[in-house]
């Protein structure tokens, strides 16, 4: 597809994408974001992190202050920090898909994601920093209150492997997906995406899936893609979001997405 000349909407994945695997955002990232909000394009971040893992990044979301959240679960005010619509899984779907997927994987590993809280099992392997309101309980206690999503991790498999795994067990229940890495795999709600949450932003802006371009790595992206007008991938993406894509940008190391909208906006000096 042609892209449009200039998008009105820029829609990105964070990690993986216009993150650098360092964990930063180049100063030239950042330099063509603001040029294409100076020239008039919304720019949204679309992420699978939680809300609290966006406020080091509230420099980017622009006068609308928002960010789409925890896989399209949440829309995020980001400078107010406050959901500001959620689509979240009900706690007994929750907590029956998790027992479905423990009775046929037993060594999985729960954890969740609720709109201001996280918590996990006791013997879930977490590779970050927990908050210090962090919900240490049983997976019932866990899934007693609807969640953002509902983590599922395995010490050795990959995630794709664990994604083949779980996607027969749940059905149209909820929706699953992984964003990378290892042993780790997101549950939503059904019918839960970013595509869907984009597409509901995009509304509210008066913008057309046709006026946006949106980048992605992983296969947690592949709803936004295939919503957007013009999807990219970048370099260094899953082989499935390549396959799809209309384009290919430099890897997220190689600031893949300000090379993209340095072709549609001058970086500002």
């Amino acid at each position: 597809m042609t892209a449009p000349r200039n998008p009105r909407l820029i829609a990105t994945d964070l990690d993986g994408t216009l993150v650098r695997s360092d964990g930063t955002v180049s100063e030239r990232t950042r330099a063509a974001v603001l040029a294409a909000q100076q020239a008039g394009s919304v720019f949204v971040m679309v992420t699978a992190r939680p809300p609290r893992w966006l406020h080091d990044l509230s420099y980017l979301v622009g006068d609308h202050g928002v960010a789409i959240v925890a896989n399209g679960s949440i829309l995020y005010d980001v400078l107010r920090r406050k959901a500001i619509r959620t689509r979240l899984i009900d706690p007994a779907v929750a907590l029956d898909v998790a027992q479905a997927i423990r009775a046929a994987i037993p060594d999985v590993q729960f954890a969740i994601e609720r709109p201001d809280r996280y918590g996990q099992e006791p013997v879930y392997l977490n590779r970050w920093p927990k908050p210090d309101n962090t919900l240490i309980a049983a997976v019932e206690e866990l899934l007693a209150e609807p969640a953002a999503k509902l983590l599922v991790r395995h010490p050795s498999m990959h995630s794709d492997e664990l994604l083949g795994l779980v996607n027969p067990l749940v059905g149209q229940r909820v929706t699953a997906s992984h964003s990378g890495g290892h042993g780790l795999v997101e549950i939503s709600a059904s019918g839960v995406s970013k595509a869907s949450m984009l597409a509901d932003f995009a509304a509210t802006q008066g913008i057309s899936a046709a006026e946006t371009i949106a980048f992605g790595d992983s296969v947690n992206d592949l709803p936004m893609l295939a919503w957007a007008g013009t999807s990219y991938g970048v370099a260094n993406a899953h082989p499935e979001v390549l396959a799809m894509v209309d384009k290919t940008a430099p890897a997220n190391d190689e600031d893949g997405v300000a090379a993209v909208l340095e072709e549609f906006f001058q970086p500002l000096k």
